[in-house]
């Protein structure tokens, strides 16, 4: 009768387990996404094109990539396009994103360049009836909301095909409850073994790696990092919901043939698929 008892607790939990990680499977936009690879930040050539700029964007295009880029939302309701919420690494500037206006920005230009950081309408605008584009959206000081309510109301401005994906499960679940028809993604990885996170307690982000959340957000692709892409996790995602998987992010040849060859979509970065290495 223990066993029996044992068995059955084993069963149940196999049951909770496969229903949290339970995804949306066949939007009907995800095989345009997927037929393209995404320039991580743009097309940049560090360090004269640096990352997250009009003229990386503009060198994906003239190359036939999408891109994938990273949203932040200004004092003033605004939205950047740049990855840091610090400007320190990326300008040289020790201040937050969040605390700036449009009217600050031109006070900054990226790595020793002559480029900007961007707005995400002229990063829109550069893509209509082209590309697809990855939005990452970059929740800080608990906006996760007021940032995926802002995106979306621009995003709605232009006519551009695009996904959104957060690695903060809040932005998918104010997608799934207002704009259900977008296509979402949720962003994870082994956050214990980088030590990645922030102030997230490591309960937390063992759940968040192991995509523990995915009952509340139902995301339609799962992206994880390439080096992580054993996870339990997301072959399951894969195998019982069928979803969409792409991997960030891919550095090589070798890794895009591997990534590719499992099914993946990939976001790569440090060379030109097309070009030489």
């Amino acid at each position: 009768m223990t066993w029996l008892c044992i068995a059955l607790v084993i069963v149940i939990l196999l049951e909770l387990w496969f229903l949290a990680i339970q995804c949306r499977r066949n939007h009907p936009f995800m095989k345009t996404l997927r037929t393209f690879r995404y320039a991580h930040r743009g097309l940049h050539d560090k360090p004269t094109i640096p990352e997250n700029s009009m003229a990386a964007f503009c060198r994906a295009l003239d190359n036939f990539y999408g891109v994938e880029l990273d949203v932040h939302l200004m004092a003033d309701g605004n939205l950047a396009v740049i990855h840091d919420a610090s400007l320190l690494r990326t300008a040289g500037a020790d201040v937050m994103i969040e605390d700036l206006t449009v009217a600050d920005l031109k006070k900054y230009r990226l790595e020793g360049t002559e480029e900007r950081i961007p707005l995400l309408g002229e990063v829109l605008s550069l893509f209509e009836g082209r590309a697809p584009i990855i939005v990452e959206l970059k929740a800080e000081r608990g906006n996760h909301d007021a940032l995926t309510a802002a995106a979306v109301e621009e995003l709605d401005k232009y006519r551009v095909a695009y996904c959104i994906e957060s690695f903060d499960p809040r932005c998918l679940m104010w997608l799934k409850r207002n704009r259900d028809e977008i296509v979402r993604g949720q962003l994870s990885e082994k956050f214990l073994r980088h030590g990645d996170g922030g102030k997230q307690s490591k309960f937390v982000l063992w759940m968040l790696g192991n995509l523990l959340t995915n009952f509340l957000t139902r995301p339609d692709f799962i992206a994880y990092r390439f080096s992580d892409r054993k996870c339990l996790a997301v072959r399951l995602c894969r195998t019982l919901y069928r979803v969409a998987e792409f991997s960030w992010t891919i550095t090589s040849r070798r890794e895009m043939q591997e990534a590719e060859g499992a099914g993946c979509t990939v976001i790569f970065e440090q060379f030109d698929p097309y070009g030489k290495e």
